[in-house]
């Protein structure tokens, strides 16, 4: 048996991870003091508010807080996350019945495939995505139906293809908007079709709405909690490591069907003790009251977004800018496209030292593209696209 983990069953159906060769590259050449521009993994920089730093040493200090707490959620942290989905999207839930906090997004979505996936089960999913969705998955024992994702619109009618087709129809329909890494985004209506086509053949839905409050010249990212018989079927991921600069703190919410959320806290009371106190209530705090800290979070990710929009124009290198998402989704410039997302992304990072995410990791259909993180001040971004101005314009 090999160190890499060959000859144990659920590891082997894991591929290597794609985008750790370009941390491992990035490692060494700064291991050589080489000034690596990391616009990599989606690793906010952005500090927590202070009140809610204050507010977890405070409960640190209490003894009262130094025990195991529960896999749920304390009370008054799932009422603040009740509270603020009946503020920011008219919706009404039952901070006991529909919601449940979690370890993070991640922690939320691969237990309820766990909880919720059986062997053969099929999950339709966007493709490129992030790679929980697609190998979350795989590691419940189901299958990935990966869909192509050019266009939202487009996703919706490969999924009517899918539903109208042949066969065992999806288990599970698992969508993200704010869209990692594709930043696109979407209206109502476009969870409502989901929501139609889930309702009419018994069908799960499992929304990711992790960059909920990350949007950008006005667009308003929707929940799709907000679609009229949504909680019938479908649950939706809330994490505070975004919205609230608290990517380290590990607390999301998982919101929604009953069912679905039963499940979820049953898997849960077998494997873990819930977040650690002090955080919970220090995340009651920024849940009530860290709402303007937000807003200036996001403020800073679309500034960043536009220096490096604007620098990589600069260097010949036409891109979208993104409506929401801390991510810029760039095709490959035409005459490196045959390279290949890895190979590209490693000569962006050798020759420019501006470390990307190659799109391959994340799924077949990323192939083709790179994508920018927005975690380096404006100063950094800059200064990354006019190295990448130099290596373009040095190989053309």
């Amino acid at each position: 048996m090999s160190e890499s983990g060959q000859g144990f069953y659920r590891i082997e159906k894991l591929p290597p991870y794609v985008l750790a060769v370009v941390s491992e590259r990035r490692a060494q050449l700064r291991a050589q003091q080489l000034d690596v521009v990391d616009l990599g993994m989606g690793n906010p920089d952005g500090e927590t508010p202070p009140l809610v730093v204050k507010k977890l040493v405070e409960a640190a200090q209490d003894p009262r807080n130094h025990r195991y707490s529960v896999s749920r959620g304390i009370p008054r942290l799932r009422e603040a996350i009740v509270k603020r989905y009946k503020t920011n999207y008219g919706v009404e839930l039952d901070a006991d019945k529909e919601a449940i906090v979690t370890m993070g997004a991640k922690d939320a979505l691969a237990h309820l495939l766990f909880a919720v996936i059986g062997p053969g089960d099929a999950v339709a999913s966007p493709n490129p995505a992030y790679p929980i969705h697609q190998w979350g998955v795989i590691m419940a024992e189901g299958r990935a139906i990966l869909l192509p994702m050019p266009s939202p619109a487009e996703f919706l009618n490969r999924l009517e293809d899918v539903f109208r087709g042949p066969g065992e129809k999806p288990k599970a329909i698992l969508i993200s908007f704010p869209h990692n890494p594709t930043t696109h985004c979407v209206d109502l209506d476009f969870h409502r079709e989901v929501i139609r086509m889930a309702a009419q053949h018994g069908t799960m839905v499992v929304h990711d709405f992790a960059y909920a409050d990350l949007c950008f010249d006005g667009y308003q990212a929707p929940s799709i909690l907000q679609v009229e018989g949504a909680k019938e079927v479908a649950v939706e991921i809330f994490s505070m490591s975004k919205s609230y600069n608290m990517a380290g703190w590990r607390v999301g919410f998982c919101v929604g069907n009953r069912k679905m959320i039963a499940a979820l806290a049953r898997i849960k009371s077998y494997l873990d003790y819930g977040v650690f106190q002090p955080i919970q209530i220090a995340a009651i705090l920024a849940l009530r009251e860290c709402e303007a800290d937000t807003k200036k979070i996001c403020a800073v990710y679309q500034k960043r977004r536009d220096v490096l929009i604007e620098g990589l124009a600069r260097a010949g290198w036409e891109v979208a800018p993104p409506r929401g998402t801390m991510f810029v989704w760039a095709p490959i410039p035409e005459r490196f496209r045959e390279l290949g997302s890895v190979e590209f992304a490693m000569r962006l990072l050798d020759k420019a030292l501006v470390a990307v995410s190659p799109g391959a990791g994340f799924g077949p259909m990323g192939e083709g593209h790179v994508r920018f993180a927005l975690i380096e001040n404006e100063h950094r971004t800059r200064q990354a696209t006019r190295t990448i101005k130099q290596f373009l314009t040095r190989s053309s």
